[in-house]
């Protein structure tokens, strides 16, 4: 497998021809000019040693996925395993490490359970998606717990630039009796700006599971999903620059699953929030957001009994103030407070908790080429007291469109309300996940093609697990994740091509065991062109073999995906879609005894005005 990842490294850097342009937009090598979730302020990419992957509302049309999911699967860095086909249980590791070790943010307030730690990615709905930033490697010390392996943010649908109103809809349907149908609207009045868009999405599904007794949950049937999503976004910019923003997104709607207890899990997953920007001076901008992010779980039985109830709710609210010290120089300072709180059929010892944090991030140019990133902070959580976060980040552009990059920095991760409290095997005494990362790279930017190389070591103690007599949670792990990421991205006669490579070592430092459900080796391509009115690309994906257990010896096989997709332009208002996706009807699995989809086609019809 690893032969098969250099090699087609490598033929792609050879074949890149010289006459040619970088791929265009969309590609991860080319990203947008600026970017927020490093920084937590607009900053240049190429001034920074973060790595970062960004997606677009135009990549996400051009793929042709349907859900959150498949857009990020095959990124680098991002290892997704699901138990079973659409809505169904999705864990993300972000480079090599744990799934609660991702940071996940909707337009800047933090989402995801209070009782698991993790986000549902599997319910967040892709239609309501402008654009997503995928920064990987440690940021405790811009948004202080959970950011040990990076931060995930999603900004959800924008507001227009024009006067007259921007009208989008879609329908469409395909295999296991998915259909999606959408509607959205945007546009700009006077000074004030506006977006609201409506989806539904649901599927009969696939038999989730199998190779599983029916006394442990097994039920032979398909399992179904259905998501009800809406998301609204209006603000207004005053004459002196002040600018009031207001955004609700939504998604709820019920999941099919097979465990031993339950049969439905019916969902809500609601964000809103508020933001408010102001310049008090020429060189002082201050940015104060305030939100809230609900995950709610209602759960029953194979015969529609109630089973039971985990509602969470986090409280956010942040102060940003950006102070332009110099031309060259930017001081950022900031302050979080979160406050979480459960309600649930499980009586825990602690319902509630707060946290609290405060920041300060420079950013610099150093004789022109020079780029260095400083940032630190103080966090005091209710649950375990203090923890001081940092990080260290230095660039340099060379000519030729050349650049070398290094980082150093710590992360924590506070324990969650199931691992504190969770009746039986919950543990107050326990202390934060904490982890130390380094790493270091090169890039380039020429006219034949765009690459980027890095390599990065990552240690983490006290982790979590759980053991011992009696069965708890403990702070007794040790990890050692080391890494090489790679892309490049080249157009070849017309084609616009992308290339990246993931290879880890995630091992656990005790056993030097494999950790588990991790994936060594990954290898995603995509190629794409335009002929006239059609366009037509195909992506790949090839993953090693992963254990599903920390004793590894519950293998899961190695496999290889192929997709195909077209779409013709019909005039400049209409446009039809199609998708093949596992062309190849792999079967495979990223979770023991859970199924993932075989051969599958989904077709779409688009309406722009």
């Amino acid at each position: 497998m690893q032969k098969i990842l250099f090699g087609s490294l490598v033929l792609a850097g050879i074949g890149a021809s010289h006459s040619s342009q970088a791929a265009t937009s969309g590609e991860t090598t080319d990203l947008p000019e600026t970017v927020v979730t490093a920084t937590r302020t607009e900053t240049r990419q190429n001034e920074l040693a973060t790595p970062m992957t960004v997606y677009t509302r135009q990549d996400i049309e051009k793929l042709q996925v349907r859900t959150l999911p498949e857009l990020l699967k095959g990124t680098p860095g991002v290892d997704m395993v699901q138990s079973g086909g659409y809505g169904k249980d999705t864990n993300v590791f972000l480079r090599g490490t744990n799934s609660d070790h991702v940071l996940v943010l909707i337009d800047g307030i933090k989402a995801g359970s209070v009782t698991t730690g993790t986000a549902a990615f599997q319910f967040i709905p892709i239609d309501q998606i402008e654009r997503v930033e995928i920064t990987r490697g440690p940021q405790s010390s811009l948004y202080g717990s959970e950011a040990i392996g990076g931060v995930i943010q999603i900004f959800t649908r924008k507001g227009g630039n024009s006067e007259r109103p921007n009208i989008a809809l879609e329908t469409g349907g395909g295999s296991y009796d998915t259909y999606n149908g959408s509607a959205a609207i945007n546009g700009k009045w006077g000074k004030a700006w506006y977006s609201l868009g409506a989806a539904q999405f649901g599927s009969q599904g696939i038999n989730a599971q199998s190779g599983v007794s029916v006394a442990n949950g097994y039920n032979p049937d398909r399992d179904g999903y259905n998501n009800t999503s809406l998301n609204a976004k209006t603000g207004y910019r005053f004459d002196n620059g002040t600018e009031l923003e207001a955004f609700f997104l939504r998604a709820a709607g019920e999941t099919e699953i097979d465990n031993r207890d339950s049969g439905t899990t019916e969902f809500v997953n609601q964000t809103l929030g508020a933001t408010a920007k102001a310049d008090f001076t020429e060189t002082w901008r201050s940015t104060l957001r305030v939100g809230q992010s609900v995950d709610d779980a209602d759960q029953f039985r194979h015969s529609g009994q109630f089973y039971s109830r985990f509602n969470t709710t986090r409280w956010n609210a942040s102060w940003l103030n950006e102070l332009a010290l110099h031309k060259d120089h930017q001081l950022t300072l900031g302050t979080d407070y979160r406050f979480d709180e459960i309600d649930s059929t499980t009586r825990y010892a602690e319902t509630s908790r707060y946290d609290v944090g405060a920041f300060a991030e420079l950013h610099s140019r150093i004789f022109d080429r020079y780029f260095l990133n400083a940032s630190l902070r103080w966090d005091e959580n209710q649950a375990f007291g203090d923890s001081v976060t940092g990080n260290l980040g230095w660039r340099f552009n060379w000519d030729y469109g050349l650049s070398a990059f290094a980082s150093f920095g710590n992360a924590f991760k506070a324990p969650t309300f199931n691992q504190l409290y969770f009746p039986g095997f919950g543990n107050a005494g326990l202390r934060p996940e904490k982890s130390t990362s380094f790493e270091a790279g090169f890039a380039g930017r020429h006219a034949w093609a765009s690459w980027e190389l890095r390599g990065y070591h990552t240690n983490i103690e006290d982790l979590i697990v759980f053991s011992g007599t009696p069965f708890a949670a403990r702070n007794i792990g040790k990890a050692q994740i080391d890494g090489i990421e790679a892309e490049i991205a080249t157009q070849i006669f017309g084609w616009n091509n992308k290339l990246s490579m993931s290879l880890m070592t995630p091992k656990d430092r005790q056993t030097n065991l494999r950790l588990p459900r991790r994936v060594t080796e990954t290898l995603s391509y995509d190629v794409s062109r335009s002929f006239g009115d059609f366009d037509i690309g195909a992506s790949l994906l090839a993953q090693g073999e992963r254990f599903d257990n920390s004793t590894n010896t519950v293998r899961l096989g190695s496999f290889m995906t192929a997709d195909l997709r077209t779409a013709y332009r019909i005039d400049k208002n209409w446009m039809l879609s199609a998708k093949l996706n596992n062309m190849f009807d792999k079967r495979y699995q990223t979770v023991n005894t859970y199924n993932s989809f075989g051969r599958n086609f989904y077709f779409s019809i688009h309406y722009n005005y």
